[in-house]
This record gives C-alpha cells, sequence and structure tokens, in this order.
C-alpha cells in the first residue's frame, strides 16, 4: 500500500510538473504563434527636429502557412508605417517600416499596432528616440 501511495505521489507530481511546464510556453500574445519579431521596440537615438528618421521592424513567420499583415496603424500622424503586402511564407521574413516626421523637440515614444490576418489581438510594437533642437 505504501508503495502505491508513493507512486500516485510521483504521479501527481510529474503531470502537475508537465502541465506548469505547457501553461509557461504559451505565447502572451497571440500574434507571436504566427510571426516572431526580432525586435519589438526600437530606439532610433537622437535626431534634429524636422529631419525623419525612418527603421525597419523585421519578422519571420513562424507559423506553418502563409502570413498576412492585413494593417499596420500608428499612434499618431506624425509616424507612417508601411508594411510587407504579399503573403510571407512560413519560414521566410517581412517587415514594418515605421517613418516619424521628427516634428516635436523631446523624448519621443510611437506605438504601432500591428494586426495579422486570422488574429484577432494587434501586435504592439515601440519606436522611441530623442528630437533635438
Amino acid at each position: 500500500m505504501k508503495k502505491f501511495i508513493l507512486s500516485l505521489f510521483a504521479s501527481m507530481l510529474l503531470t502537475t510538473a508537465l502541465w506548469a511546464q505547457s501553461q509557461t510556453q504559451t505565447p502572451a500574445n497571440p500574434v507571436d504563434v504566427k510571426v516572431k519579431f526580432a525586435k519589438e521596440t526600437i530606439d532610433f537615438g537622437k535626431t534634429k527636429f524636422n529631419k525623419p528618421v525612418s527603421v525597419d521592424f523585421e519578422f519571420t513567420n513562424v507559423s506553418k502557412e502563409p502570413v498576412i499583415i492585413e494593417t499596420a496603424r500608428a499612434s499618431c500622424g506624425c509616424t507612417t508605417p508601411t508594411w510587407t503586402k504579399e503573403p510571407i511564407l512560413p519560414g521566410k521574413k517581412g517587415k514594418i517600416t515605421a517613418g516619424y516626421s521628427a516634428n516635436s523637440v523631446g523624448p519621443q515614444n510611437k506605438t504601432i499596432w500591428v494586426k495579422v490576418k486570422g488574429v484577432d489581438q494587434d501586435k504592439e510594437l515601440h519606436l522611441t528616440g530623442q528630437v533635438e533642437n
């Protein structure tokens, strides 16, 4: 009987450990199941007032089917995102290019929301930097 209880206890511990491991491997954002961004925040550094900057948020299709970026929208009109329009095949790369007009002096933190087809939740990317006179 003692061996039975010990083996039952060991089985419960193993089951709990496997369940906990599967829970920690679940991505926080469903987009992460389809695409993986090299960087989710890019700091463009310092730029002069009204000297536009542009950065690329590169990503890889980590799913087993083609991925389509439906839209990318910015937190303000001073940031203009463009993106790869054609389907990105599994294992291939695409990019979101964020152009920023630098029309405001001081520290900057702009957000870009990316909508992947078939995923309800948007992916949030950040563009940061400093605009000086």
